[in-house]
Parts: C-alpha cells; structure tokens; sequence
C-alpha cells in the first residue's frame, strides 16, 4: 500500500476523512486530513492500473473533490475510475496553445471519438484526433498553467479515463449485437 500526502491548499477546505478525492485522475479515499494536507492510501489494485506509483516526492499532482449533486456542472462527466495508463508521445505549438500527443492503450482508445471528451490526469480534455494506438488533444495555456501538465514531458505517464456514457451504451448493446451475431450465423449469412 503506498501512502501519499499531498499539501492540497483549497480543496482541503471543508474535507474529511472519508470523503473521495481525485488525485491525478484517480478517485481515493482521504484517510487524515491535517489543515492544508491530505493523506491517502493507494491500495496495490490501485497502483496497478494507474500512474500514480510512479509519483516521485514533490511531484505536482492534480486534485478535485467530488461534485455535489447540486453543482454547476462543466466538462464532462467523470468517475475518477481510471481506465488504462497513457503516455506523452509529444507536444507541439499551435498558435497560443498546444496540440499534444498520447499513446493509449486499445481499452481506452476504443471509447475516443474525434471532439469527444477524454481524461487526463483528472483534466477534461476535447479529443482533436484518434489514430492507431493514440489520440491528440488542444492544450490552453490556462490549462496548462492550472494543472500539472506543465510538469509533464515526452514519455510522461497519465491516468486515461474514457467517456462513461460510451462504455454504459456500449454493455447496453452487448446482448443485442451478441444475438444479432447468432441470427446471422444461423441463417447462413441472410439475415441482415
């Protein structure tokens, strides 16, 4: 179990034990608070399918509290429930921002369209372009300033969470694709 304590400034305001953090993308659970600092328990499942055992001491990491029902709501919806480990490929210039580069495992990449939305590291982010085993995004210098990809180079890991809404339409389909499959081969190929 790794343990992380992280000096966390305003989101530490009004939070407890208890309540549900996203560090870097990955909601935890906080375990202590002290004034300005959290404390977290990363469990080995945890460490095994993010990023975050790879945080060195005084990396930057990015942090949100959890959105109460009642919450303007901005961005899209996201979990905090990582699904794969990304890389940075490369970042390039674009006029006042930045198009970056991401590897992405096909877990990931199977849910990204061309101006959906993607996280990473916790950030909502518009996909600018999906290609074999990546995807771009556009980078704001507000962005960029505000979270710890300033911090981050080629061959960075990330935490990559797909959009929710893709995976739920997905498993909905799942048993009528599965039948249609069936119908299909056993009417000999006719029943499309």
């Amino acid at each position: 179990m790794l343990r992380l304590t992280i000096s966390a400034g305003r989101v530490s305001e009004g939070t407890h034990a208890g309540d549900s953090v996203s560090v870097n993308g990955a909601c935890l659970t906080v375990g202590e608070v002290d004034g300005l600092t959290l404390t977290f328990f990363a469990m080995p499942e945890t460490l095994r399918r993010t990023a975050l055992g790879g945080l060195a001491e005084g990396s930057p990491v990015n942090l949100e509290r959890a959105m109460s029902a009642g919450s303007r709501f901005g961005g899209h919806i996201v979990q905090g429930h990582v699904d794969g480990v990304g890389e940075v490929l490369w970042v390039r210039p674009e006029g006042d921002a930045e198009i970056w580069k991401f590897r992405a495992p096909e877990s990931v990449l199977r849910y990204c369209v061309e101006k959906g939305s993607i996280c990473v590291d916790g950030i909502s982010l518009t996909i600018v372009s999906v290609g074999e085993g990546s995807f771009t995004v556009s980078i704001l210098p507000q962005t960029r300033a505000s979270t710890n990809l300033g911090e981050l180079g080629v061959g960075s890991r990330v935490n990559l969470e797909a959009d929710v809404i893709g995976k739920y339409v997905e498993r909905l389909l799942e048993p009528r694709l599965v039948e249609r499959v069936s119908t299909f081969e056993r009417s000999g190929g006719d029943a499309f």
